[in-house]
C-alpha cells in the first residue's frame, strides 16, 4: 500500500487474476466486512485494472474503515482473497498502511471514478456536545435525518475537526450544471448541529466533471497515403451510419468538427441522436454503454502529383461502462396512506419481472391485481423508462409500528425489484426500504340536534386541519352544497339541512308528524375509509291531512325507508282510478272531495267521519317485488252547526273609467335588398352604394307592440347629407303622409301582407324611392345620404281623421313620434315613440 498524498491510499496488487469487487473484503480491527460495489462507493473505495491486468485499489483517507488519529494519521488494514483453481482454498493476503496528512485546507473535494467527496473544516460544529440532526439537500430542499441519509447510499460523518460527505455520482440529490461549457455533477448540502438551544450549520458542496463527450482524433496527414507533405485539404464532411450530415443537422445534434494543424477532431455528446444506449450488469450493478458509428469523409489534393484523394472512414465507438445505480424516488404523502415509489432510470431494454416482499414474491400482473398499480413510465423523448408503483398502508406487506409515546405510527415497506435486460435475459435486482410516519390524529367529534324544521349537525375537528371529506346521506359535501347549508367556525362547522331534504330518509309517518333521519360520515379522501359515522333522527310536526269546509280533503303520502322500492306515483286512493295530483320519487299528494274516490262516511254522535286509504293497487301489491304500503287518512266534520255572516251594501259613487297612461313604442327603419322585402342589409353592409335610377326599398316597422288595433302611418320622410335631421339641403320624400307632389320621381307605397315574419300588417309600412330624389340642379350629393322619417301611431279601431284615416290624409293636431335617421351607413337606429 502506498500513501498517495494528497488524500488517497493506493494499493497495487500484482496478480494476473480477475478480482470481483464483491469478493474483496475489508478489515476494521477484527471485524471482517464484505466490500460490495455499493459499499465501496458509499465508503470511499474504488479500483481498476492496469494494462498488465493488475488490480489497483484506491481508498480515501477518510474512508469508513480507516483509523483516524486527530485528522493527522490514518491507518487502514485490508484483506484480499485471490480466487484459485477451486481445488484448494483461496489464498488470503493481508496488507496495512498508516499515512499522515497535514495541513488540511478549509475545504477539500475529491472526485473519484465512482464517488464524489467533500470535506469541510467544522471545528465548532463537531465540538463536544453538538449532535448532527438533519441534512438539507439543495436545490430540492429535501430534509433527511442521518439514518435516512445513510440508507439512501450517501455517507456523512464527523472527524475530530471536519465534516465528511460522500455521494455516488448519480445519486438522487445530485444534479447537472453547465460550468463554462463543461457539464458537471453537483451535490450541495447543509448539515445542522444542535446543542440544547443552539443550532449551527455547515455547508458542503462537491462538484465533479462528467464523461459526457466522445472525442475522436483523426490524423490530418495520414502518412502512408501521402507522397509528400505538400497537400491541400479540400473537403471535410461528417456523417453517422455512413450518411453524410449537413451543417444544420450537425448543429441540431450538437456534433462538432474541428480541423487543426495535426488532427481532425470530432466531438459527440454522450447520448446524442444517432447512437444508442445498452444496459449491462456487472456484479449485480447496473451499467450502461453508449454506442455510435461516426463517419469522416476527406477530400485532399497533393500539390506535387496533382492527384486528389477521397478518404472515408466509419469508426464505431462504444464508451466504457458507466455506472447508473438505480434510485428509488419516494413520492409518498403520509396523509394519503399510500406509498408512491418510482424506480429508475433505465434504458428501454430493461423490464420489471417481479417484486419481492418480506412475505411473498409477486409478478407485475399479481401486483396490479392486488391494487399496487405498477406502471411503466417513459421519458418525453422515449429513450428512458422508470417503474412506478403504489402500495396502500393497509396492505399486509406493509409493516406497521405505533409509537404511542411519540403520537405517531411508522409504516415500513421492504421490497426487492427483480429486473432483467433483454435480449440477453440478464437478471439483476435492486432493494429498497422506505418509511412513512403518520401523526396519530384525534378523530373529529360530531354532534347534532333538531328544531321544528331542520337538522343541525356540528363537526368539531379540534384545532387540526380537516383531513376528511363529509358524506351527507349519499351526497358528498361539495362547494355548492356548502355554500347553501354550511356555516364555518374557527375549529368546527355546522350543516343545517331541512328534514325534507333528499339527503335525509323518512323512518316512519304518523297522523301529525314525520320521523326523519340524517346520516353523516367523515371519510378519508384517499382510501374512502370511514373516520367517523353519526346518525341523527328526530320527529317533526307535519300536517299530512287537511280538511276543508267545502268538502274537500288533501293528503300527503311519504316514502319511508322500509319501502325503498316504492314508487309514490303508483299510489292510489281506495278507488284505483284516483291517483295523486302530484308525485315525485319521495312524495305523493292527493286532492279529492269527501264524496268521491271510495271515501267512506259514518256518524259518531254529532260528528261525521270521512275516511280513505292510500295504497298500491291490488295488482301491484300481489307482486312481491313491490313493497307493502297503506296509509289511512280521515276528516271529522260537525254534523250540525250554524254560522252567521254579515255584510253591507251601498251604491257606487261613480262608474269606473280608464285613466290615460304613458307608454313606449319602438320603431325601426331598414333598407331591403330588393322589392321582395325578405332580406335586409345588415350593419356590416353599410354604407350601401346605389347609382342614379336605382330604387331604394325602405321598411318602417313597429317592433314592440302585439296589439292588432294599433296602426303605423308615415307622416314625413326626407333625406339630408349628414346626421342632423334639420340640416340643409333637404329632399322631401313624403309630406303629410303623401308623396312629394313636386318630386318628379315620387315615392311608391307598397302594400304589406301578413306572413311568417309580419304578424300585423298595420304595424309595417313600405315605400320605394329613387336615387333621382336626392339630386337637384343646385346641389350634387356625394358621399353619404341620411334618410329620416316622422311616424304617427294610431288606434285603428277608432280613427280620428288626419293621418290616422290612412296614408295621404293631412291633419296637423296629432301627437307625432319622431324617428332617428336611417342612413346608408353601417348601423341601424331604433326609434322610441312616446304618446298619450
Amino acid at each position: 500500500i502506498i500513501c498517495q498524498i494528497p488524500y488517497r491510499l493506493f494499493c497495487l496488487l500484482m496478480a494476473a487474476v480477475g478480482i470481483q469487487a464483491q469478493q474483496t473484503p475489508s478489515i476494521n480491527d477484527t471485524q471482517i466486512i464484505n466490500l460490495t460495489p455499493g459499499l465501496a462507493t458509499q465508503c470511499g473505495f474504488s479500483f481498476k485494472f492496469d494494462p498488465m491486468g493488475n488490480a489497483m485499489f484506491f481508498a480515501s483517507l477518510q474512508n469508513c474503515f480507516s483509523q483516524n488519529m486527530d485528522d493527522k494519521m490514518f491507518s487502514l488494514v485490508m484483506q484480499f482473497r485471490l480466487p484459485g483453481n477451486h481445488m484448494t482454498e483461496d489464498p488470503v493476503y493481508r496488507v496495512g498502511k498508516t499515512c499522515s496528512y497535514t495541513p488540511w485546507t478549509s475545504r477539500e473535494i475529491l472526485c473519484d471514478r465512482n464517488y464524489m467527496e467533500a470535506s469541510e473544516q467544522s471545528i465548532q460544529a463537531v465540538a463536544s456536545g453538538y449532535k448532527m440532526t438533519a441534512v438539507v439537500f439543495s436545490p430540492s430542499k429535501n430534509v433527511m435525518n442521518v439514518d435516512e441519509v445513510q440508507r439512501k447510499g450517501y455517507a456523512i460523518a464527523n472527524t475530530p475537526t471536519r465534516l465528511v460527505l460522500r455521494s455516488p455520482h448519480n445519486a438522487e440529490e445530485t444534479y447537472l450544471q453547465n460550468v463554462a461549457g463543461v457539464p458537471m455533477r453537483v451535490l450541495s448540502t447543509s448539515t445542522f448541529f444542535e446543542q440544547k438551544w443552539l443550532v449551527t450549520r455547515v455547508d458542503a458542496t462537491a462538484v465533479c466533471p462528467t464523461p459526457e463527450v466522445i472525442t475522436w482524433y483523426m490524423p490530418k496527414h495520414i502518412d502512408p497515403l501521402f507522397s509528400s507533405d505538400a497537400f491541400t485539404m479540400l473537403e471535410v464532411y461528417m456523417g453517422i451510419d455512413a450518411k453524410r450530415l449537413d451543417t444544420e443537422e450537425m448543429a441540431a445534434r450538437n456534433y462538432s468538427v474541428l480541423v487543426t494543424e495535426a488532427h481532425i477532431i470530432v466531438e459527440i455528446p454522450v447520448g446524442a441522436v444517432g447512437g444508442y444506449f445498452k444496459s449491462h450488469i456487472q456484479d449485480d450493478q447496473y451499467f450502461v454503454t453508449y454506442t455510435i458509428e461516426p463517419m469522416l469523409e476527406l477530400l485532399w489534393i497533393e500539390e506535387v502529383a496533382h492527384e486528389n484523394t477521397s478518404y472515408k472512414v466509419l469508426f464505431p465507438i462504444t464508451t466504457p461502462p458507466m455506472a447508473r445505480p438505480p434510485q428509488v424516488r419516494n413520492y409518498t404523502v403520509p396523509e394519503q396512506a399510500v406509498f408512491v415509489l418510482e424506480l429508475g432510470t433505465f434504458n428501454l431494454d430493461v423490464e420489471l419481472l417481479n417484486i419481492t416482499f418480506p412475505t411473498m414474491v409477486l409478478t407485475v400482473a399479481e401486483c396490479n391485481a392486488r391494487g399496487f398499480n405498477v406502471q411503466e413510465q417513459r421519458s418525453p423523448d422515449n429513450t428512458l423508462k422508470t417503474f412506478r408503483m403504489e402500495v396502500p398502508f393497509s396492505d399486509p406487506v406493509v409493516f406497521k409500528e405505533r409509537r404511542a409515546e411519540q403520537g405517531v405510527t411508522t409504516f415500513t415497506l421492504q421490497l426487492i425489484y427483480g429486473l432483467v435486460i433483454f435480449p440477453e435475459y440478464a437478471p439483476f435486482s435492486h432493494s429498497a426500504v422506505v418509511d412513512a410516519v403518520l401523526l396519530d390524529i384525534v378523530p373529529p367529534s360530531v354532534t347534532g340536534n333538531c328544531d321544528q324544521e331542520n337538522f343541525h349537525i356540528t363537526v368539531d375537528y379540534r384545532n387540526q386541519e380537516p383531513f376528511f371529506v363529509v358524506l351527507v346521506g349519499k351526497r358528498l359535501l361539495n362547494h355548492e352544497f356548502a355554500q347553501q347549508y354550511l356555516t364555518e367556525g374557527d375549529t368546527d362547522f355546522t350543516i343545517t339541512l331541512p328534514f325534507s331534504s333528499p339527503d335525509a330518509v323518512f323512518e316512519s309517518v304518523h297522523s301529525s308528524s314525520v320521523r326523519s333521519r340524517l346520516d353523516v360520515a367523515l371519510l378519508n379522501p384517499y382510501n374512502n375509509m370511514t373516520i367517523k359515522y353519526f346518525s341523527l333522527a328526530c320527529s317533526f310536526l307535519k300536517t299530512l291531512t287537511e280538511c276543508f269546509s267545502n268538502g274537500t280533503m288533501t293528503a300527503l303520502a311519504v316514502k319511508v325507508e322500509s319501502a325503498p322500492g316504492l314508487n309514490p306515483g303508483q299510489l292510489t286512493l281506495s278507488d284505483p282510478a284516483c291517483g295523486p295530483t302530484y308525485s315525485d320519487d319521495r312524495f305523493a299528494y292527493f286532492h279529492f272531495t269527501v264524496n268521491s274516490c271510495g271515501t267512506t262516511r259514518k256518524f259518531i254522535n254529532n260528528v261525521m267521519l270521512y275516511e280513505n286509504e292510500i295504497s298500491l293497487p291490488d295488482e301491484l301489491e300481489v307482486n312481491c317485488s313491490h313493497p307493502f304500503f297503506r296509509l289511512k287518512v280521515s276528516c271529522y266534520y260537525v254534523a250540525n252547526i250554524t254560522r252567521t255572516l254579515a255584510f253591507l251594501t251601498r251604491p257606487r259613487d261613480n262608474e269606473p273609467f280608464a285613466e290615460t297612461g304613458t307608454g313606449r313604442l319602438m320603431v325601426r327603419m331598414r333598407l331591403a335588398q330588393d322589392a321582395s322585402y325578405n332580406t335586409f342589409h345588415q350593419e356590416e353592409d353599410y354604407p350601401v352604394v346605389r347609382y342614379l335610377r336605382q330604387p331604394l326599398h325602405f321598411e318602417v316597422e313597429l317592433t314592440t307592440s302585439s296589439d292588432p288595433k294599433v296602426a303605423l302611418v308615415l307622416d314625413h320622410c326626407w333625406a339630408t347629407l349628414n346626421e342632423d335631421r334639420d340640416s340643409r339641403p333637404r329632399w322631401n320624400l313624403i309630406i303629410n303622409g303623401c308623396e312629394n307632389p313636386e318630386d318628379p320621381y315620387r315615392v311608391v307605397f307598397h302594400p304589406v301582407e301578413a306572413d311568417a315574419r309580419v304578424h300585423f300588417p298595420s304595424h309595417v309600412k313600405r315605400f320605394e324611392a329613387y336615387m333621382f330624389s336626392f339630386a337637384d340642379d343646385a346641389v350634387e350629393p356625394s358621399g353619404q345620404v341620411f334618410v329620416h322619417c316622422d311616424v304617427v301611431i294610431c288606434d285603428a279601431s277608432s280613427p280620428t281623421g288626419g293621418p290616422c284615416s290612412g296614408q295621404c290624409v293631412n291633419q296637423d293636431n296629432l301627437k307625432r313620434g319622431r324617428s332617428c335617421f336611417m342612413l346608408f351607413r353601417p348601423w341601424q337606429t331604433i326609434t322610441e315613440l312616446i304618446g298619450r
